[in-house]
């Protein structure tokens, strides 16, 4: 109540309902417990923590009206932006904020900084500037909205703030996908509590009703109520999760350190060997512990005792297991052949990736690190529609893909790349490499014929990706201008090759 006997418009924090109590009755009938649970079992990497789970709170309604030691203003970098979110809390924090902001003098994309809070129930006010999103620039723009919740909370964290209350920093005028975003926001905001987690009591995630059901959907990956809710949303976990403190991996920026430099890593001669065989059948390689006893299963099928419907059931907990290592091994050395990169979209907005033959040096890599890069790098990419490009340019005998490899990667992706790929460009291709795909087409793999297109020069692939939306590497430039004119190197290769 306020002074005058009027009901308050605020509402105190710790009120409100925790994320680890909601459902607790229906997630505690749980058939899967902390007794039953496999020690084997793969788990998330975010695991179920009660303690983590009770300090957060999803709240439908304004950031502005939250009564706690902080909330969170989403501007731009004049700090002057008119958005929904921005003019709530300036309404309510009366004429003395704006002088307050007067004195920062701005913020830069990605920073924190901090007034009081005036006339609102909250101590104080954190002003943050989201990034304006862009396809072609998503990893600077991950970044930067990544640095935005990180700097909050270390504010918080420095100014011994014990509840924060968050706006849905990405504002809609800057153009960021709103499930992309939630990803960052509620990784880096578990990675944080998981490190610094004594040192805040409560973070509110204050939503509107367009923002409540990517959240309700999300939260559950990041902060699992149940060990079942743990296992059932790890295949739903996206393949970037970020670092230890939720950041965004680029891999290229990787440095892998041996423990022993020179030395031959345990089990080498056991994975070289498995390379020499058919993919097929990988013996005691480690990812045969993943598929089981494939003999056992193609009898099986054979005799007719697997249902269509149980073999989708075990193809897909299969890729699932592919996924999982994919996401914890080390694959900062395939990263940096930079062979497999996503770049703009097609004619009809699909989004492009790039494959460079010449940059696959087939026979001194180790190719099942290669299908778990392939894997973890589309896994988010495929749940859409989108086209290859693959440059045969220049590409010779060591850089040719085994049509053995090829087979098994297409048996183990899962339905959707097959679904959603909607165009192979085979860039400058040989007679030799068009005979081997059509050979491979059609009778190593269904379906896929139909998709393949052999472009013999870049002005032909420009009818169907506009050559803004693509980075080509240089050597791919500068071999059709020598064989097909100089007038295309009017298209000047990207920066960042």
């Amino acid at each position: 109540m306020d002074p005058l006997g009027a009901p308050s418009q605020f509402v105190d924090v710790d009120t409100l309902l925790s994320w680890g109590d909601s459902y607790e009755d229906e997630l505690n009938s749980s058939d899967i417990t902390a007794e039953t649970f496999q020690e084997d079992s793969i788990r998330s990497p975010f695991l179920y923590n009660k303690n983590i789970n009770g300090k957060v709170v999803l709240w439908k309604g304004d950031v502005a009206l939250l009564n706690c030691t902080a909330i969170v203003n989403t501007s731009n970098e004049s700090l002057t932006d008119k958005n929904p979110v921005s003019e709530s809390i300036f309404m309510l924090a009366g004429p003395d904020l704006k002088e307050d902001l007067q004195k920062l003098k701005g913020c830069r994309t990605g920073e924190a900084k901090l007034t009081k809070g005036f006339n609102l129930a909250a101590r104080f006010i954190i002003h943050t500037v989201g990034p304006k999103y862009k396809s072609r620039y998503r990893t600077a723009a991950e970044s930067s909205l990544y640095s935005c919740y990180r700097n909050v909370l270390q504010l918080a964290k420095e100014q011994s703030m014990s509840s924060v209350g968050f706006c849905v920093i990405n504002s809609a005028k800057r153009g960021y996908p709103l499930e992309d975003a939630t990803h960052i926001a509620l990784r880096t905001v578990r990675r944080f509590l998981e490190i610094h987690g004594e040192t805040i009591e409560k973070v509110v995630f204050a939503v509107s009703e367009l923002e409540e059901a990517t959240y309700q959907k999300l939260l559950p990956l990041y902060f699992p109520r149940s060990l079942k809710e743990e296992s059932r949303s790890l295949p739903y976990l996206p393949a970037d999760i970020g670092n230890a403190e939720g950041e965004p991996v680029v891999p290229e920026r990787q440095i892998r350190i041996s423990e022993k430099p020179g030395a031959p890593e345990d089990n080498q001669e056991e994975e070289d060997e498995g390379l020499g065989v058919d993919l097929s059948f990988i013996g005691s390689h480690a990812f045969a512990r993943m598929e089981g006893d494939i003999d056992k299963q193609r009898k099986l099928i054979l005799q007719g005792q697997l249902s269509e419907a149980a073999l989708q059931k075990q193809h897909q907990r299969n890729y699932n297991r592919w996924l999982c290592q994919a996401r914890s091994e080390d694959l900062s050395d395939i990263a940096s052949l930079k062979a497999l990169y996503q770049t703009g979209v097609d004619n009809c907005g699909r989004t492009v990736m790039v494959v460079v033959g010449r940059n696959i040096p087939v026979t001194l890599i180790d190719m099942d690190k290669a299908l778990l890069y392939f894997i973890h790098v589309m896994d988010h990419i495929a749940v859409k529609e989108y086209v290859l490009v693959y440059f045969h340019t220049l590409t010779s005998e060591y850089n040719h893909l085994d049509s053995d490899f090829l087979k098994k990667l297409y048996d183990v992706v899962d339905v959707k790349y097959k679904r959603n790929l909607k165009a192979v460009y085979f860039v400058h291709p040989t007679f030799r490499s068009k005979v081997s795909t059509w050979f491979f087409t059609t009778f190593s793999v269904s379906g896929l014929k139909d998709k393949i297109h052999h472009v013999d020069s870049l002005h032909q692939l420009f009818s169907a990706i506009s050559p803004e939306q693509i980075d080509f590497p240089p050597f791919v430039l500068e071999y059709d201008a020598r064989e097909n004119g100089p007038y295309y190197t009017s298209y000047p290769p990207s920066p960042d090759l």
